[in-house]
């Protein structure tokens, strides 16, 4: 099963074949989205209800694409390490320093790729951060960051109504109208939608059902 599908193809080009996560940066705060669709190869719809955003620490989140298996034993290895870090310096570990640790750990393992794509947000002393990394390791601090076979048509939204001075609110909107976007127009991307907010004031969050569907107008089935 596959959340978000890596593959070498001839001309070894890496091409993907399923689901959209998206991510911004607000001035109050940072939001991760993903669909909820697992596909296999060649286009089989494995699951409809799969989580793809995670908590890493009460600062920090990270949403997963590709291989689960690959991508929850990252989110393990990140889970332990901030969690000694915290445990012994008394303090939140900053979001670069869970990036670069995902970072190594994709890279020392590029001979024989983990076939994920990862996105790194949240906040620390230094204001609010998300990182996006490929399978090799190579990461990249941006205000906002889609991936997947969604992620032409997510971005075609962010970057219409995105800036740098969005609110966490308006944030909100346009991060469920984008990947609602994707689901309406990517075969891989799918059946529903979890949201997450990373602030200082609640640390990391995941929207309720009725949250979610009032962003979109419509009423809990």
């Amino acid at each position: 099963m596959l959340l978000g599908v890596f593959m070498f193809s001839f001309g070894d080009r890496l091409r993907l074949k399923g689901t959209t996560t998206v991510a911004i940066k607000c001035v109050d705060g940072v939001i991760m989205a993903t669909d909820t669709r697992a596909t296999m190869l060649p286009g089989f719809v494995a699951h409809k209800r799969v989580k793809k955003v995670y908590r890493v620490t009460r600062n920090i989140g990270m949403t997963i694409a590709g291989v689960p298996a690959e991508a929850i034993n990252i989110l393990d290895l990140l889970r332990a390490n901030a969690s000694i870090y915290q445990i012994y310096r008394k303090r939140e570990i900053p979001v670069r320093a869970v990036a670069s640790l995902a970072s190594n750990l994709l890279f020392k393992n590029r001979l024989y790729p983990y076939a994920v794509q990862i996105i790194i947000g949240g906040y620390d002393s230094e204001g609010y951060h998300l990182f996006s990394l490929d399978p090799y390791g190579s990461a990249i601090e941006d205000n906002l960051i889609a991936t997947g076979s969604g992620s032409p048509v997510a971005y075609g939204v962010l970057e219409s109504e995105y800036n740098e001075n969005i609110s966490l609110n308006d944030g909100l909107r346009l991060i469920a109208k984008a990947i609602q976007s994707a689901i309406k127009r990517d075969v891989f991307t799918g059946d529903n939608f979890d949201i997450a907010t990373i602030t200082r004031e609640k640390g990391y969050v995941e929207l309720s059902t009725e949250e979610k569907m009032s962003l979109i107008g419509k009423k809990p089935s």
